[in-house]
């Protein structure tokens, strides 16, 4: 099991955290003008048709072609092919009820921002959980990094905790945070696509996404959740593992006082005083016995981190997407039926 969640976590690493950071940007930047994106693809078509018109010209009736020239016409051609067929589609588009839509452009900005912050909470709570890993309160590598007690303030573990005060609004809480990850993780899957190693296998596009690249998502978000299932106990390491449980604890010959269940007490008061939840008596038992597994999903989490940086830059970097991306690729098949029902 600890296994499949490592191979689970590797996934989160590289899908997750770049859906993370380029699904709000996505949402903030938008789509390109579909009316000015035709007008570029017909220039770009007259200087391509030109283009082509300026090599036949240089060759007289019989002349023969040069292959240098001959395999130009052809790329251009070929070119000229693929604008024409985006040039329909975004035809396709310019409609009255797309024109509509422009009107619900604030609110996916709003949205996108909204998205951002969560993202920028999840980043330094994780960011902090590791901080206090790596200081005196972690129990180092031949533990798998367990955290005895939290001390540093993680935002996402002390509103969680709280929240279990009003029933049931910590799972509210909890399961949009595990929506959030899930649906990050199948942002990641649609802009990078399946790859295996350096080779890209399969594009995931609206109505043209193969059986066998479907059949490999749904493979590929089976163990994401394996790996986000490790994310949300590194994420709320007190919620996930005791939430709000108190107990009555000796400070004094004869005073007492209410204290928090956490890892930092003694065995025989988390036996009879605190319940553990399973999936944390699970993992931290994995911790102790195979210590190799915690400190793995330890370092991973730090590349979690590092790839969430990197998926920002790179998002904010790219341009904005076409109206019709995914739509219409070089290697589409001309004649597919949908290419006749634009024509028609």
């Amino acid at each position: 099991m600890s296994v499949i969640s490592l191979l689970g976590l590797l996934i989160v690493v590289i899908y997750t955290a770049y859906g993370m950071a380029s699904l709000p940007i996505e949402l903030i930047k938008g789509h390109r003008n579909v009316r000015l994106e035709r007008g570029d693809i017909q220039n770009r078509q007259e200087e391509t048709r030109q283009k082509i018109k300026a090599i036949r010209d240089k060759y007289g009736r019989g002349k023969k072609m040069s292959n240098r020239d001959a395999s130009t016409i052809a790329t251009l051609e070929e070119s000229e092919a693929l604008m024409e067929r985006q040039e329909r589609h975004l035809g396709a588009r310019d409609t009255c009820c797309q024109r509509c839509l422009i009107v619900l452009r604030p609110f996916a900005i709003v949205f996108g921002i909204l998205l951002i912050l969560v993202a920028i909470l999840v980043f330094l709570s994780l960011l902090l959980t590791n901080i206090d890993k790596t200081l005196a309160n972690g129990l180092g590598p031949k533990s798998g990094y367990m955290l005895k007690k939290r001390t540093l303030p993680n935002v996402v573990d002390i509103i969680l905790v709280f929240c279990q005060q009003a029933f049931p609004l910590d799972y509210v809480l909890f399961g949009l945070l595990t929506f959030y990850l899930v649906f990050s993780s199948m942002a990641g899957i649609k802009n990078i696509g399946i790859w295996f190693f350096c080779l890209k296998m399969y594009k995931m596009r609206p109505h043209r996404t193969r059986p066998q690249g479907v059949l490999m998502m749904c493979m590929i978000l089976m163990l994401a959740l394996l790996g986000i299932n490790i994310i949300l106990y590194e994420l709320t390491p007190q919620y996930t593992s005791f939430g709000n449980q108190m107990f009555w604890g000796v400070t004094g010959p004869n005073s007492t006082s209410l204290e928090k269940c956490t890892f930092d007490m003694q065995a025989q008061v988390l036996k009879d005083e605190c319940i553990q939840s399973r999936m944390s008596m699970l993992l931290s038992r994995f911790f102790y016995k195979m210590w190799f597994f915690g400190a793995a999903y330890y370092w991973a989490t730090w590349l979690f981190l590092l790839f969430i940086l990197v998926g920002f830059v790179v998002a904010i970097c790219k341009k904005s997407k076409s109206a019709i991306d995914g739509e219409v690729e070089a290697d589409d098949i001309d004649d597919s039926s949908d290419e006749e029902l634009l024509q028609h």
